[in-house]
């Protein structure tokens, strides 16, 4: 019997005549072949496949869900945002007795925790679905944020902001991410760059919000006062975050976390996002020390963060729109190389306020397509049904670099007796490791032709 493969994964055989002979149905004298297909009218319809056509692209509880998921990401990569603030402010006030690289460890773990959670919070999400976890992580966040306003001591700022708060922010964050995902594939880009973007108007607000606060209210007030803010937000999200997917209860499998790293492109898009996260976040953590260090005065020095966060806002829509014409993994290539080529080409031998201003404002935007195409990328190479497992495994490899990068370039800074050049060269050597990595991850998908991908 000779067995062929048809398009769409039909197996049909075909008999020989010997084998004709010994079928069933010839053998009780039936003269109609079996392999012979019924007439056309008795042929069962195909069952529908998943195509561009099941996901709406739009439509109310689509555009709810993208509203409501911008605030999730307002509260939670915004909040992070504010990494330059609380590091010169920690420096300074609770925490000076301690060197920059352990008060680095702060919101490197903060950002370790809102990122590696991703690695169980995506498996409850495709188990369960997001309810649960907006709910939990909404109280989480806030009442973290809370315990921020009465720490006085490195053990308690640890554990109610790198912990605590970090923990609810990924509850909140990753089921935003993952139930936009399901509601768009041909405008995937744009709804994903609309719900980053709020990521960047949360670095502007809460930096200017704790800028101005401090001073008039006291470092308690002012933090309770950003709490109320995400409370409220969170509300919002809690009533209009929803999926398009229904869930399915699976086992909880280890195994289902490394699964996606037997296959290549997306083992190598992972390496790639963890490479280009281990150095983004470098120039988040220190821009503020560093242009204190160079003479800038406190106050402008203190705006570098919401300006660099206002700028990637540019770089959090307009790539991402772009991308959805060009292609995910092309604009993702050009906007992490002119990331590396900024923090090496201008932060490093940067001086004086103009030239520091304009490197916040020009990485704000290439920074920022990183960001947001991030997750853009690991949706399209991920089946609809495992996007939450598959986007947490990635981001949990990645929230390694993000835990590690910022205390890396204390120490480094630290070794050198204050001098930024080596650490400025360590963020932007990573971010190119990881712009190679991301083009061998779309050589693996589709070659070296110049097409849309």
């Amino acid at each position: 019997m000779a067995v062929r493969l048809y398009p769409g994964g039909d197996v049909k055989a075909n008999l020989t005549d010997s084998e004709s002979l010994r079928t069933p149905s010839l053998v009780r004298g039936e003269t109609k072949s079996p392999s012979s297909p019924p007439p056309p009218h008795q042929q069962p319809p195909a069952p529908p496949r998943p195509g561009h056509d099941d996901f709406p692209e739009g439509g109310a509880r689509a555009w709810l869900t993208v509203s409501g998921a911008s605030a999730c990401l307002f509260v939670s990569f915004g909040w992070v945002n504010c990494a330059g603030i609380f590091q010169s402010h920690y420096q300074a006030n609770q925490l000076s007795n301690y060197t920059p690289s352990e008060i680095s460890w702060i919101s490197a773990l903060q950002i370790f925790f809102m990122i590696f959670s991703g690695i169980w919070v995506g498996r409850i999400f495709d188990s369960h679905g997001p309810a649960a976890l907006l709910f939990v992580g909404s109280f989480m966040h806030v009442f973290g944020m809370m315990m921020i306003s009465l720490s006085t001591t490195y053990y308690q700022i640890l554990l109610s902001q790198a912990i605590c708060s970090a923990v609810g922010a990924s509850m909140v964050f990753f089921p935003a991410f993952t139930c936009v995902s399901t509601w768009f594939l041909k405008k995937r880009g744009a709804a994903m760059g609309l719900v980053v973007c709020g990521s960047s108007i949360g670095g502007v607000i809460f930096p200017v919000m704790l800028i101005n606060l401090i001073p008039k209210v006291g470092f308690p007030w002012a933090i309770r006062t950003c709490a109320f803010l995400v409370l409220a937000l969170l509300i919002w999200a809690n009533f209009t975050v929803r999926t398009r997917i229904p869930p399915v209860k699976r086992p909880f499998e280890f195994t289902a976390f490394l699964a996606p790293l037997r296959e290549l492109p997306f083992a190598l898009l992972t390496a790639g996002i963890f490479f280009f996260y281990w150095g983004m976040f470098v120039p988040f953590t220190f821009i503020v020390v560093e242009a204190l260090a160079g003479g800038m005065s406190e106050n402008l020095a203190n705006y570098l963060v919401p300006i660099l966060n206002g700028a990637s806002i540019i770089g959090r829509t307009i790539p991402n729109a772009m991308a959805d014409k060009l292609g995910h993994f092309n604009v993702m290539i050009v906007m992490a190389a002119f990331t590396s080529i900024l923090i090496l080409a201008v932060w490093l031998p940067s001086s004086g306020d103009a030239a520091i201003i304009t490197f916040a404002v020009l990485f704000g935007i290439g920074s920022g397509a990183g960001i947001g195409l991030t997750p853009v990328l690991i949706a399209s190479i991920s089946p609809i049904q495992q996007i939450g497992a598959r986007t947490g495994t990635a981001f949990s490899i990645a929230s390694i670099a993000a835990l590690t990068g910022s205390p890396i370039g204390g120490a480094i800074l630290t070794s050198a007796n204050g001098a930024f050049q080596s650490t400025k060269i360590f963020g932007g050597v990573a971010c190119a490791v990881g712009t190679l990595l991301f083009i061998a991850a779309r050589v693996a998908l589709v070659g070296v032709k110049p097409k849309k991908f």
